[in-house]
């Protein structure tokens, strides 16, 4: 019985820590975003990067800000993760969490990323929490209802399993594709040179808008208690595939903004 115990708590840990890590987009979509922004830096942005990651990709840092959940350290970057407003506000009339919430986190971190007075320390930190956030905010429901904490309380049955509407657009539409993040990278939607150029220049807020119009269509086509499956995929994993595109693309763009901002990064 004690050998029992004694293994029943370390596992029991570990399914608390990757319950808490598949949270948002789940590591692949997370680390598509990143793959995709990593080919669009200019060479100049792509270099200051390089530096200030230690050689480590956009892809592989990308799961950063979900891992130090597990750190009460960093409890406060919590509300950081998502927006959540009610269904007909917009960002720009909704009541602001003091707490800060996506948008503030994202605008903070260019802030530091763009002072020259920052630290090296501070700037890998906030970059790291940068190509988190930017990809956290293409993930429809972390622009969701309130009441429901972003599709959090909308109980569903994917393939038969118990989970809910956010963690079925976070992981599990993803993870039924079975593909690496390095080949779901490669097979996004194919853009011209004119449709990459528009999406990297849409401002913030529209991000945000994009996600909160695409929840507020998905809430109408996913209600609770729902047994989902291929259909539902099928139908909706193109929006997967579009969001991922449009976030890596946006991310490059900040970067190149923020690191090369006399070359083609948005200004």
């Amino acid at each position: 019985m004690k050998t029992y115990s004694i293994l029943f708590i370390p596992l029991l840990f570990l399914a608390t820590l990757q319950s808490t890590f598949a949270e948002v987009w789940g590591s692949t979509g997370h680390r598509v975003i990143g793959a995709v922004a990593q080919k669009h830096l200019t060479p100049k942005a792509a270099e200051q990067v390089n530096a200030l990651l230690g050689g480590m990709s956009l892809a592989f840092v990308s799961t950063y800000a979900d891992e130090i959940r597990s750190d009460d350290r960093y409890d406060h970057l919590a509300p950081w993760h998502y927006v959540n407003m009610n269904q007909s506000t917009r960002y720009s009339e909704a009541d602001k969490n003091p707490k800060g919430d996506i948008v503030t986190a994202i605008q903070t971190c260019v802030e530091i990323l763009k002072n020259p007075t920052s630290s090296q320390e501070d700037k890998a930190f906030h970059l790291k929490l940068l190509v988190h956030f930017i990809g956290d905010i293409h993930q429809p429901f972390h622009a969701g209802r309130k009441e429901d904490r972003g599709g959090n309380s909308i109980d569903l049955f994917w393939f038969g399993k118990r989970t809910n509407l956010h963690r079925l657009w976070d992981t599990d539409l993803i993870e039924h594709y079975n593909m690496s993040y390095s080949e779901l990278a490669a097979h996004l939607p194919k853009r011209t040179s004119e449709q990459k150029s528009d999406i990297m220049a849409a401002p913030l807020l529209d991000w945000v808008n994009q996600s909160q119009d695409l929840a507020n269509i998905l809430y109408e086509k996913t209600p609770q208690g729902a047994r989902l499956g291929y259909v539902y995929h099928y139908q909706n994993f193109e929006t997967v595939r579009e969001q991922l595109l449009d976030a890596g693309l946006r991310l490059a763009a900040t970067l190149n903004a923020i690191f090369d901002p006399a070359g083609n990064g948005r200004n």
